[in-house]
């Protein structure tokens, strides 16, 4: 197999395991803000927030999505929480 194939077979890949990711953080987002409209449960939501906040810094660390993306995230869904309390 050449070099070329290889490298189109890797990117096709990571294109897919990226992709997976961001899903996955999007729909957690989405959860999450369904949880604050139902003002419920603070102790679920603090949790789930900080398993986000790690994946968020993940991706961008890994250049998923760019860094301020990530932090306006972290920010208003930190200080949308805060706004329960």
């Amino acid at each position: 197999m050449s070099n070329i194939k290889k490298k189109i077979l890797h990117n096709k890949n990571r294109r897919l395991r990226n992709r997976y990711s961001y899903k996955t953080v999007r729909t957690i987002v989405k959860q999450i803000r369904k949880e604050i409209e139902k003002a419920r449960d603070i102790n679920y939501l603090e949790s789930y927030y900080s398993y986000l906040s790690s994946k968020l810094d993940t991706l961008a660390k890994k250049k998923i999505i760019h860094k301020n993306k990530a932090a306006n995230l972290k920010s208003k869904l930190a200080s949308a929480i805060n706004a329960i309390k």
